[in-house]
């Protein structure tokens, strides 16, 4: 099985997490992605990459290496910029 892109780790994320923004760097093995999700809201940050490895589902064990992630609601995202 080759090597997901960026671009392909963005759209396993969009398709079973509801994200307000999303950008996913990487070189096919790793890759960081900043997150941007309602469904964020009252979580802690455990909580929150548990969802997103949830929408990943077995990519997480067969395709994906390493996923490092920044995890934010859009009021926390609002603040930051």
């Amino acid at each position: 099985m080759a090597d997901p892109t960026p671009a392909e780790v963005q759209s396993y994320i969009e398709a079973g997490l509801p994200c307000q923004s999303l950008s996913v760097e990487g070189d096919g093995r790793h890759f960081f992605a900043t997150i941007v999700s309602a469904e964020f809201e009252g979580l802690t940050r455990i909580k929150r990459h548990q969802r997103v490895y949830a929408a990943l589902g077995e990519r997480m064990r067969e395709q994906i290496h390493a996923l490092s992630m920044k995890t934010l609601t859009p009021a926390e995202h609002g603040a930051t910029q």
